[in-house]
């Protein structure tokens, strides 16, 4: 069951890799039988648990914007349903884990398009010398690396910040 639920949002991700829109989200969860109202989609985004939108323009003239989410967004909801199903409360939730998991997800996601504009800006600098290139190429990938550890590290971090003490143990 949870390696069929896995695949699925492997293949909305895939599906909707730009980003997917809120109304597409709850009517991902409808047929599932799992009740996700716009309002508590809105409060989740309110509480921090999901990510923001960003808004994206739509083709042709005074179409206007809307906002597309992270495709991921569909995984974390249902994390967040079956944590509220164990007994948890979203404020429970927020001072877990997955809720600076999800800060951490939006840290990685500018970090990738960060290095992937830079990757595009060097591709099209024709003019440089090959070894200039090679050494531009290097800083990148040093930044790649730095920035990486850095991730790492603050899960590490939040992972002890939120683990939860033992009764009757004491720092």
């Amino acid at each position: 069951m949870a390696q069929r639920e896995s695949d699925e949002f492997d293949a909305l991700e895939e599906q909707y890799a730009q980003g997917i829109s809120a109304t597409q989200i709850v009517d991902f969860f409808a047929p599932k039988g799992v009740k996700l109202a716009q309002a508590t989609f809105r409060k989740y985004v309110q509480l921090g648990l999901l990510p923001r939108s960003r808004r994206v323009g739509e083709k042709g003239k005074h179409r206007g914007s809307r906002g597309l989410y992270p495709a991921a967004a569909v995984r974390r909801i249902s994390l967040i349903k079956s944590l509220m199903d164990e007994g948890m409360t979203l404020e429970d939730i927020r001072r877990s884990f997955i809720f600076f998991r999800g800060q951490l997800d939006g840290v990685e996601r500018a970090l990738d398009e960060l290095f992937a504009a830079l990757d595009k800006s060097l591709a099209e600098r024709a003019e440089l010398k090959p070894s200039r290139r090679k050494e531009l190429e290097r800083l990148l990938e040093g930044g790649r690396r730095q920035a990486a550890d850095f991730v790492k590290d603050i899960e590490r971090t939040v992972s002890e910040i939120t683990a939860r003490e033992e009764p009757g143990k004491g720092p």
